[in-house]
């Protein structure tokens, strides 16, 4: 990870075919365990053993290329969004899909609140509507022709309901939504390059900040006692307070497109990824030092996040690959 530590060679997670869009772990399990799943361009997410990434199983049914896909607090569910107007939620045991939420337009985003077994869902995208829905209202889709195991032409269960935060606020597609560990606000990255911070009880927009690139990533450092919100937009990373709306605590520019980024808070490292090179760099936060440059995959690198506990990160790339690096010197997970 730095100078310091000997270079350990990274874990290479093979099984999709196409493009990696997303990765996201779950957090730390009563049993010391935690997943890690992955969005694609080849329809099918996947859920993999976080430590070490062996393959738990796919999710099966989506028709489009998946944008995001998120595990709940507890990993029971799982939430993906895709290019077939739709986002499912799965039993992450079974692979069951128990609903399947219709849009009008390609789904970029999906998020759950930070609860066990969460009965609402965020979701957004080419709409450009932020929407909620209450799963709680609507009855399994295992048993309707939303379920890729059904047969055709069987009757549809009454779909969850849902509403929209700020309706017409959007100038751009939504490309991610966050909710924060306060379960009543939710963080949007558009394509109009705005985060916006979205207090629910009021449903307005109680912050917003203007980017000055296109948005890449958007993902909340949730592992720190004090997380934080890091974005990815053109040659910079913008880290904000991820508690008070709106509170930039850091920007810093590269001379390369940052396509992803992660922020290790204990650390004070950032991990980047680009579209234009195939290498994960790593900087010091304060001095904003390049300390490594990792090689191994062989194509940009859309997506990077760090594990629960922080000791290795996971970046997935144009390649079709998910890889795991270490980032602590001790032994950890398959490396000894």
């Amino acid at each position: 990870m730095g100078s310091d530590t000997p270079k350990a060679v990274p874990l290479t997670c093979h099984g999709h075919s196409r493009p990696i869009t997303h990765l996201s772990f779950s957090p730390v399990l009563a049993d010391d365990q935690y997943y890690l799943i992955s969005a694609c361009k080849d329809n099918n997410p996947m859920l993999r053993d976080g430590m070490t990434g062996d393959w738990i199983g796919t999710f099966i049914g989506h028709k489009g290329a998946v944008w995001q896909a998120r595990l709940s607090a507890d990993a029971s569910l799982a939430a993906t969004g895709s290019a077939d107007f739709s986002a499912k939620i799965w039993d992450s045991h079974t692979g069951e899909c128990l609903h399947t939420l219709t849009h009008s337009h390609i789904v970029r985003a999906v998020a759950f609140p930070s609860q066990p077994r969460p009965q609402l869902v965020a979701t957004g995208g080419f709409e450009k509507k932020l929407r909620i829905f209450d799963l709680s209202r609507s009855t399994s889709s295992s048993s309707a022709s939303s379920s890729p195991t059904s047969p055709n032409g069987s009757a549809s269960p009454p779909p969850a309901p849902s509403y929209e935060i700020g309706p017409g606020v959007h100038a751009g597609p939504i490309k991610s939504v966050i909710w924060s560990t306060d379960n009543n606000l939710l963080i949007t990255a558009a394509d109009d390059k705005m985060i916006r911070w979205w207090d629910l009880r009021a449903r307005s927009c109680a912050a917003k900040f203007e980017l000055e690139g296109m948005v890449g990533t958007c993902e909340l450092d949730s592992s720190s006692s004090n997380p934080s919100l890091s974005v990815a937009a053109g040659k910079s990373a913008y880290f904000f307070s991820g508690t008070q709306p709106g509170q930039l605590l850091k920007k810093f520019t590269t001379a390369k497109d940052i396509a992803a980024v992660a922020f290790h808070a204990e650390q004070r490292k950032v991990v980047t990824g680009g579209a234009g090179d195939t290498w994960v760099r790593v900087y010091d936060f304060d001095s904003e030092a390049e300390l490594d440059l990792q090689k191994g995959h062989h194509g940009p690198i859309w997506t990077i996040s760090f594990s629960p506990d922080g000791k290795m990160y996971a970046t997935g790339s144009e390649d079709g690959t998910v890889k795991l690096w270490k980032f602590c010197s001790d032994s950890y997970g398959l490396w000894r």
